[in-house]
């Protein structure tokens, strides 16, 4: 009899959907050893997470996230609720001995997330991080040829996510706008993303200096939101937007690479166009996640005359998963990304192996985060 694994997710909307799409897929595509039940999702509206219980195919829902902690029946506690939940609850998981996913940033603060990590090794739990985009088999290719000295020394990383969904002024004061939910706004929405690929491509920060701005200081409240989307009442009253709408910064890298950082939500024409280019001394790679099964590649040292960025198209069976899919040519999603990282999470349960990219990770971003705010505050270098 196959061993399963009893799974307990918290969020039931854009992020939840993600992962109860990719618990689904994980035993279609990959075949694992052991059997995936789905045994409840948590949320606070009962109406809304009794409904997605029966449509991702759980067993039963709760409305008390303590309550749901607690079960002795869920072996895994996935957290895709906003930000201001990720430390409680995973605190509360670890000292219920449940295994942990959570979804980035980790954490409010460093002190919050490095007490996360503090709880899930001094409870033995397997922990993980929602950096999904390092599951991307172009992403995981740009690092194969870091890895194979094809880049040579690293001189430059130059990282971007560009985003234009809240530009309309009238677009409702939703949680990701407030700092006591969100913590940052496209700083640690969109901006951790970027950090977590240029630590996982390039290597550790040493020093940090930005800037950011918050364009438009006041917004509707809100009166219904889902994923992305949100509605406010006509003549609804208004309120403060508490995080940054776009921050922007330079780091120096601990091997001596140069870094440059964009994270914004004004930038028209650009719905979810994340992007890096990497610089060495034999060659550069571009990624752009709105092509997201193309890598770019640029080798110094192809004959003079011919030399160019060729494009890799990474749907081959040769690449990292792909040979879970489909036939060569036929290209995979942004959905697959969580597919593969949720595997690898369970795997790691399973085989009980070291996870990656765990709870540390998460701890390190959060303190390029939070020193790229100090250093807007003070507006100067400020070192990691």
């Amino acid at each position: 009899m196959k061993k399963e694994i009893n799974v307990g997710l918290l969020g039931y909307k854009f992020m939840g959907k993600a992962h109860a799409n990719a618990y689904a897929r994980i035993p279609l595509f990959f075949s694992p050893d052991y059997k995936i039940n789905l045994k409840a999702i948590c949320g606070r509206d009962e109406k809304g997470v009794a409904e997605a219980a029966q449509t991702f195919g759980f067993e039963g829902y709760e409305t008390d996230w303590q309550r749901f902690t607690s079960r002795e029946d869920v072996d895994v506690v996935d957290i895709t609720a906003p930000s201001n939940f990720h430390h409680p609850v995973a605190i509360k998981a670890a000292e219920n001995k449940k295994h942990i996913f959570c979804e980035k940033p980790l954490a409010l603060t460093t002190a919050m997330a490095e007490e996360m990590l503090a709880a899930a090794r001094e409870n033995n739990v397997k922990h993980q991080i929602g950096f999904n985009y390092r599951f991307a088999p172009a992403v995981l290719l740009a690092k194969k040829l870091i890895n194979e000295g094809k880049l040579g020394q690293i001189y430059h990383f130059r990282g971007a996510y560009l985003q234009d969904w809240i530009v309309d002024p009238a677009f409702p004061l939703v949680w990701r706008l407030d700092k006591n939910v969100a913590g940052s706004g496209s700083h640690g929405d969109l901006g951790a993303h970027v950090i977590d690929l240029a630590r996982f491509l390039v290597g550790e920060f040493s020093a940090v200096i930005g800037m950011s701005k918050t364009f438009i200081k006041e917004r509707p409240i809100v009166e219904q939101m889902t994923g992305l989307s949100a509605t406010a009442r006509e003549g609804a009253k208004m309120g403060e937007v508490t995080v940054d709408d776009a921050t922007l910064f330079l780091t120096q890298f601990a091997n001596g690479a140069l870094g440059s950082f964009e994270a914004t939500r004004f930038s028209y024409g650009h719905d979810n166009d994340l992007r890096f280019e990497i610089n060495g001394s034999k060659g550069s790679v571009r990624f752009n996640l709105e092509r997201i099964n193309e890598l770019e590649y640029f080798n110094a040292e192809d004959e003079s005359g011919l030399r160019g960025f060729r494009t890799i198209q990474v749907t081959h069976p040769m690449h990292p998963y792909m040979d879970k899919w489909w036939p060569p040519g036929h290209v995979i999603g942004y959905e697959h990304t969580f597919v593969h990282e949720l595997y690898e999470f369970l795997e790691a349960i399973d085989k009980n192996k070291k996870t990656s990219p765990d709870f540390y990770d998460g701890v390190m971003c959060c303190k390029v985060l939070d020193a790229v705010e100090e250093s807007v505050r003070k507006k100067e270098w400020v070192e990691i």
